[in-house]
Order: structure tokens, then C-alpha cells, then sequence
């Protein structure tokens, strides 16, 4: 069995992320992090000094980076919360942690490498744009993620066709390999990602047990009690 969580990065998803984790009792929990970003993560949940020295941030990735952690405590959340809350449930339940993730910044700065300058032209608007807009914008963008999900990528895959590539596609194919190779040795795994990798990750799986949740059901009370009900009852079943 494999149980895929969607999440956002910038909301407050410690504890339902946690509740799952703790209840699916996984051999594994395999984490849309690099090493050096679980390195961090794992010292933040131990309220400790990263170890070796933090490689120096490009401008590209520092933007970004600034820009999450900004939305993180509009949403009064801790950037990466869910990931810490993987760990330390994991932990307690003695579930192997594995990184599953491509080298953020290398991946970054491929990106902008790759980048026309018509695209980075309307990447640099777009991040005024989301900057201006703060929390109401993640929402906006939630929301019609959520409604079509399909339509959505295809949009930004029109709009931002180097940005879609490297930073979904060929992550995606990446992380599902790592899945796959992960899946020959654990029967039960929970895999924590962005909520827009979820259904391209699933469709490279070679596993056909596959549970997904998505971010819609982590943000809405009434949809993560129906969670809650499925991953209790799937729990009792084994």
C-alpha cells in the first residue's frame, strides 16, 4: 500500500499529516526533500544546528525560498511544518525517513539557465504579483487548482513551459522512481509531496495499491473527517 499525501508548503498541515503518519503505521515515509534540505528539516524538528554549512542560497532559489517563508507565517504556519510532522511521527513509529527529491537549487537554477527571456519576463511580473497579493492570492490559486486541476497545469505549462518542465515533469519522473525502487522493499509506505505532483507521480507508479489524498481534504474540516474514517478503518483491516 502506498498512501500519497498533497500538501502546500505554506499551510498550517502538522497535524493532520501527523494523524496520518501515526495511523497508517508505515514502514516508510518518503518525503518530497533532497539531503540537504532533510538535513535541515531534521534539525529544525530537533531544535537544532543543521549540520555542515548551508550552501550559499542563488538569487533565483533565495527568492523563492523568502517568498514561502512569508506566506508560511501569513498562514501562521512553519515552513515545512508538515515535513517536520512526518518526521517525528515517523519516527515514533519506528518508519524508515527517505528523501525522495531532486537538488532544489541545482533544479532551480537549471530552470532559470533554461528560461527565454519571454518567460522569465512573465515569471518576475508573476512573483510582484503574488507578492502583492499575499495570502489572498495563495487562496485564489488553491482554489482553481483544486476546481480543475488539469486545466491549471496546462495553463502554466503554456504561460511557463521551462518552469513546468523541470520543476513538475521531470520531478515527478523522478520522485516516482524513487518510489518505485523504495516500493520493492516496504509493503507500506506514506509519501508526502506537493499536492500538484500527486496525480503525475501516481500515473509513473508501478504499484496499483496506491491512496491518495490531496491538500482539498487537508484544508476542509468536514472532507478530513471522511479521511480520518478511511485511514482508521483501513487500519482495523489489516
Amino acid at each position: 500500500m502506498i498512501t500519497i499525501v498533497g500538501t502546500g508548503h505554506v499551510f498550517n498541515l502538522a497535524e493532520p499529516v501527523s494523524f496520518i503518519v501515526k495511523n497508517t503505521w508505515p514502514d516508510a515515509v518518503l518525503l518530497e526533500l533532497d539531503v540537504g534540505r532533510l538535513n535541515a528539516i531534521t534539525a529544525a524538528a530537533d531544535n537544532a544546528e543543521p549540520k555542515g554549512d548551508a550552501p550559499e542560497m542563488s538569487p533565483i532559489y533565495a527568492q523563492t525560498a523568502k517568498y514561502q517563508q512569508r506566506m508560511s507565517q501569513e498562514h501562521g504556519a512553519q515552513l515545512g511544518g508538515e515535513f517536520i510532522a512526518a518526521i517525528n511521527t515517523a519516527r515514533l513509529a519506528g518508519a524508515e525517513i527517505i528523501p525522495i527529491d531532486t537538488d532544489a537549487m541545482r533544479v532551480m537554477d537549471e530552470m532559470w539557465d533554461e528560461m527565454s527571456f519571454g518567460e522569465r519576463f512573465r515569471y518576475r511580473l508573476s512573483g510582484i504579483s503574488d507578492s502583492i497579493g499575499g495570502k489572498r492570492k495563495v487562496a485564489e490559486v488553491q482554489k482553481s487548482f483544486a476546481e480543475d486541476e488539469d486545466a491549471y497545469i496546462e495553463g502554466m505549462r503554456r504561460k511557463y513551459p521551462t518552469l513546468v518542465r523541470k520543476l513538475i515533469d521531470e520531478r515527478n519522473r523522478h520522485m516516482a522512481d524513487q518510489i518505485n525502487e523504495h516500493s520493492k522493499r516496504f509493503s507500506n509506505m506514506v509519501v508526502i509531496v506537493g499536492d500538484a505532483h500527486v496525480e503525475g507521480i501516481c500515473k509513473l507508479l508501478d504499484e496499483e495499491d496506491v491512496r491518495k489524498i490531496r491538500l482539498a481534504d487537508l484544508m476542509d474540516r468536514e472532507r478530513m473527517d471522511r479521511v480520518r474514517d478511511m485511514v482508521w478503518k483501513g487500519d482495523s483491516e489489516r
